[in-house]
C-alpha cells in the first residue's frame, strides 16, 4: 500500500545525467551494466555525506527514484516492479540502508526542526519532506527484501537472511531498528515532534502474516433483526412461504471463488423466532439492517465445471485440553466414585518432584539473545509510554472518535500547504484523509498483534506485561468503541483512487478526475484493509481476555455482546471466528435469558469455536468464574512479572532473587576446605550424624 502523494511527488529528473561518469552520462539506467550501476550508487552514497541539506535531499530523492523502479524508463507495471526489486537489492548490497539509518537518526535528533514545528500553528507536508523521503526508501527496502519469490537469485537469498539479522540486532547506539521507530512514536505523541510522519513510521514496524486454518471454514449467516422477524411472522399468518425480504449477503470468503453448486434458496438461512434480541442486547440499530452487500456478478469459472467446492464437515478444530482441566476432572471423578481425593498430597508430591527435575539449572540464567529478547530489553524502561502512544494514535484514527482541541494531529503528513479551493480538490483531500486514517489503524492493529505474538513465543511474562499495560491503558473499551459503529459501512468503504495508485499512475495516461468518478470510488466490493484491521483488533481483544476472568467481566460490564453480535453481519469466516470466541467466554455471565434468546449465536459458537474438556461455557458452572477478585488477580500477575524482570534484567540483584545452585552433582563436586584432623574422625562423624539418625520421610511432605 503505497501513498501516492509521497511516492510520486519525487524528483525523478536526477538520473545518470547528474551523477554518471563521462562514459555513462546520457544513457538510460536500464541500459547500464551491473558494474556501472554499482559505481553510480557508490557516487550517490558519497554524495549523501555532504553538509548541504538541499543537496542531500536531492540525492535521497534520486535513491528513492531508483527504489521505485526508474518508472520513467519503463513501459509496463511489470517492468517497474522488476527494476524496483533489482535496484533495491543493489542498494542494500552497496550499504545504502545503513547510511539512511544514520540520516534518519540525525533527522530525529534535529532539535531545530522540532522546535520550529512546535511553534507552527498548522503543520503540512512541507515540514516532513526529508523524513518522508528517507522513510519511503527504507519502507520499500524492508517490504521488498522480506518477500521471497521463485526467481530469487542465490545472492538475494543470502542478502535476505543477512538483512533479517541486521534488523533484529542493535544497529544504532546499541538499539534495534524497531526501538528507534518506537522513539519517534513517543516523541510525536508527547508533542515534542509534531511533524513526524506517523503513518510511514507505523507502516515500517509491522509485518503482515497470514492464517491458513480458517480458509476452509464457511461464514455463517448473521442473526436476523427484530424487524425482519416481525415481517416474517406476518407473512406466515398470511399463509405465504417465509423468505427474508433483503438480498442475502455474499460471503467474503467466496467472493473470488463462488460455489456454482450452492443452493440460492434462502430457506436454510431463515432465523428462528426465538433468536430475537432481549435483555442485555437492547434495541437493534436500524442502520445495520439496511446495509446488505449485493452479491457481485459471478466471475468466469476458475476450475472445471465438474469439480465441486467441498467445505469440511464436522467441527473444524480438534478439541484441546489443559493440564489443569485433566487434574480437575480426575479429582472430581475420584471423589464422586470412590470417595477419595489426592488433593493436597498430590500437589506436594508434584512440587517435590518438579523441584528435583529443575535442579539442573545452576548459576546465572542463560538468556538467548533473540531479536524479540533484545527488543523487549530495549522497550522495557519505557514500555508503558510506547503502549499509551500507540493507543493514542489508534484513538485519533478511529472512525468513531470525535475531533478534540487537545488531541494529537495525525494529519500532518497528508495535509497540503495550501488548502483546497474547489469541490474536486476538497473531495480528493477528504478521500486522502480517510485513507490515511485507515492505514494508521491497520498499521497499529498489526503492530500490537505482532508484539503480543512474538513476546508470547519468547517468554510468557513478556506477553503478560504488554497485555497488562494495554488493559491498564483502556485498550479493551477502546476496541469496543471502535466496533460500536456501522461495521458494514466501514468494511465496504471506498477511500481510494485507483488511477493514482502506484505504479499504475506512472505508467498509464492520467485520466481526468471528476467529482462523479471520485464519488463512485473503485470497483472493489470490500475494503480488505479495513477488514484486516477489524480482524487484528478482535485477535488482540481475544489475547487480552483469554483465561482472564476479571478481564472477561470487563467485556460484560462494557456491554460488548450487542456490539459483537452486530459484527457478525460481516460474512467472513476469520472475523466471525474471533467474534464468536469473544462471545463464548462471556456467555456464562450473560444469563439464561440471553442464551435462550440467542440460540443461533450459541449454535454458531458450537460449530466454529474450538472446544475443551469440561468446558461448560454454555451453562455458567465454572468454579473459576469469580468476578469480584479483579484487583487480586491483576496484582498477583503484576507481582510475578516484577519478580521475573528483577531476576532476569536487574543488574543490581537483590539477594532474595539470586539464583541458587540446586544440582546435587554440582554441589557434591565442589571443593570444600576441611580441617586437617577431619579425616581421623570422619568414620565416627558419619556413624553418629548419618547412619544412626532416623530419617522422617513423611516430614518432607509437611509444611515447615
Amino acid at each position: 500500500h503505497i501513498n501516492y502523494s509521497d511516492y510520486i511527488h519525487t524528483s525523478h529528473l536526477i538520473t545518470v545525467e547528474k551523477y554518471g561518469s563521462g562514459r555513462t552520462r546520457g544513457r538510460r539506467w536500464i541500459e547500464l551494466a551491473v558494474e556501472e550501476q554499482r559505481a553510480y550508487v557508490m557516487r550517490l552514497l558519497d554524495a549523501l555525506e555532504v553538509t548541504d541539506r538541499d543537496k542531500r535531499l536531492k540525492v535521497a530523492r534520486a535513491i528513492l527514484y531508483l527504489a521505485q523502479g526508474v518508472f520513467d524508463e519503463c513501459d509496463t507495471e511489470v517492468d517497474v516492479l522488476h527494476w524496483s526489486r533489482h535496484n533495491i537489492f543493489l542498494l542494500y548490497e552497496m550499504g545504502i540502508f545503513t547510511a539512511l539509518l544514520e540520516l534518519l537518526s540525525m533527522e530525529i535528533d534535529n532539535s531545530q526542526a522540532c522546535s520550529s514545528a512546535v511553534r507552527k500553528p498548522a503543520i503540512s507536508l512541507a515540514d516532513s519532506t526529508e523524513l518522508r523521503v528517507l522513510l519511503s526508501i527504507m519502507y520499500l527496502m524492508v517490504e521488498t527484501i522480506r518477500v521471497q519469490t521463485e526467481d530469487d537469485r542465490p545472492e538475494w537469498v543470502a542478502a535476505r537472511a543477512a538483512f533479517k539479522n541486521e534488523l533484529g540486532s542493535p544497529l544504532y547506539n546499541g538499539e534495534p531498528f524497531a526501538l528507534l521507530l518506537f522513539t519517534m512514536v513517543t516523541k510525536f505523541c508527547s508533542m515534542n515532534a509534531p511533524h513526524f510522519p506517523m503513518k510511514k513510521v507505523l507502516l515500517l514496524v509491522f509485518v503482515h502474516k497470514c492464517i491458513k486454518v480458517v480458509r476452509a471454514m464457511r461464514a455463517a449467516s448473521p442473526p436476523a433483526s427484530a424487524i425482519e422477524l416481525i415481517e416474517q411472522q406476518q407473512q406466515q399468518k398470511r399463509g405465504r412461504r417465509s423468505r427474508r425480504p433483503l438480498v442475502k449477503q455474499d460471503s467474503l470468503d467466496t467472493y473470488n471463488e463462488r460455489d456454482p453448486f450452492k443452493n440460492d434458496d434462502s430457506r436454510d438461512e431463515e432465523e428462528d423466532p426465538e433468536d430475537t434480541d432481549s435483555g442485555i442486547e437492547g434495541e437493534v440499530d436500524p442502520l445495520d439492517r439496511d446495509v446488505i452487500i449485493q452479491p457481485p456478478p459471478p466471475p468466469p469459472p476458475l476450475r472445471p465445471p465438474t469439480e465441486r467446492v467441498n467445505f469440511p464437515k464436522g467441527l473444524p478444530w480438534a478439541p484441546k485440553v489443559r493440564e489443569k482441566d485433566i487434574e480437575h476432572f480426575l479429582e472430581t471423578s475420584r471423589n464422586k466414585f470412590i470417595g477419595f481425593t489426592l488433593g493436597k498430597w498430590m500437589r506436594k508430591i508434584c512440587c517435590f518432584v518438579k523441584c528435583h527435575m529443575c535442579c539442573a539449572v545452576k548459576g546465572e540464567e542463560e538468556v538467548e539473545e533473540t531479536p524479540a529478547e533484545m527488543l523487549y530489553l530495549g522497550m522495557l524502561p519505557n514500555l508503558s509510554q510506547y503502549v499509551i502512544a500507540l493507543l493514542k494514535l489508534l484513538l485519533a484514527a478511529a472512525p468513531t472518535s470525535k475531533a478534540k482541541t487537545d488531541s494529537i494531529n495525525i494529519l500532518a503528513d497528508v495535509l497540503p500547504e495550501e488548502m483546497p479551493i474547489t469541490v474536486l480538490q476538497s473531495m480528493k483531500l477528504g478521500i486522502d484523509v480517510n485513507r490515511h486514517k485507515e492505514i494508521i489503524v491497520k498499521a497499529i492493529s498489526a503492530l500490537l498483534l505482532l508484539l503480543l505474538k512474538h513476546f508470547k513465543l519468547n517468554h510468557i511474562y513478556q506477553f503478560e506485561i504488554v497485555s497488562q499495560h494495554l488493559v491498564f491503558a483502556n485498550c479493551i473499551p477502546l476496541i469496543l468503541k471502535f466496533f460500536n459503529q456501522n461495521i458494514m459501512s466501514y468494511i465496504s468503504a471506498k477511500n481510494s483512487i485507483c488511477v493514482l495508485d502506484f505504479p499504475h499512475c506512472v505508467v498509464h495516461e492520467m485520466p481526468e478526475l471528476t467529482a462523479e468518478s471520485l464519488e463512485a470510488g473503485d470497483s472493489n466490493q470490500f475494503c480488505w484493509r479495513n477488514l484486516f484491521s477489524c480482524i487484528n483488533l478482535l485477535r488482540i481483544l481475544n489475547k487480552l481476555t483469554k483465561w482472564k476472568h476479571s478481564r472477561t467481566m470487563m467485556l460484560v460490564v462494557f456491554k460488548s455482546a450487542p456490539i459483537l453480535k452486530r459484527a457478525l453481519k460481516v460474512k467472513q469466516a476469520m472475523m466471525q471466528l474471533y467474534v464468536l470466541k469473544l462471545l463464548k467466554i462471556q456467555t456464562k455471565y450473560l444469563g439464561r435469558q440471553w442464551r435462550k434468546s440467542n440460540m443461533k449465536t450459541m449454535s454458531a459458537i458450537y460449530q466454529k469455536v474450538r472446544h475443551r474438556l469440561n468446558d461448560d461455557w454454555a451453562y455458567g458452572n465454572d468454579i473459576d468464574a469469580r468476578p469480584w477478585d479483579f484487583q487480586a488477580e491483576e496484582c498477583a500477575l503484576r507481582e510475578s512479572i516484577e519478580k521475573f524482570n528483577s531476576r532476569r534484567y536487574d543488574k543490581n540483584k537483590n539477594g532474595d532473587f539470586t539464583p541458587v545452585d540446586n544440582c546435587l552433582q554440582s554441589v557434591l563436586g565442589q571443593r570444600v576446605d576441611l580441617p586437617e584432623d577431619f579425616h581421623y574422625s570422619y568414620e565416627l562423624w558419619l556413624e553418629r550424624e548419618v547412619f544412626s539418625q532416623p530419617i522422617q520421610w513423611e516430614g518432607l511432605l509437611q509444611n515447615p
